[in-house]
């Protein structure tokens, strides 16, 4: 990839300052997500994880089963708030 490709869309991170971040000892997906916040916009990851994996495996020359994508939390895809008010209220599960 082109040093000035987007990996983050949300972050608006470069795949050189992934490659920085990975050459100043930031070795997993975790440690690049607390200090650039990759991974944590609205998209939770699911445009630059795959990516970012795929820099750190080149770099660390770890197997992939080895590399983990990171630690999520809920939630992991954006609710409406009237969704949260209706459940609270007794109206059900909704996704």
């Amino acid at each position: 990839m082109d040093d000035n490709t987007i990996v983050c869309r949300c972050s608006d991170l470069t795949v050189k300052e992934v490659r920085a971040l990975i050459a100043q000892g930031f070795t997993t997906f975790d440690e690049l997500k607390r200090i650039s916040r990759i991974g944590m916009g609205p998209c939770q990851g699911r445009t630059c994880t795959q990516l970012v994996l795929r820099e750190l495996l080149i770099a660390t020359g770890k197997p992939i089963a080895a590399l983990k994508p990171g630690t999520y939390r809920p939630p992991v895809k954006g609710i409406k708030l009237g969704a949260i008010c209706e459940c609270a209220a007794g109206g059900g599960v909704h996704d």
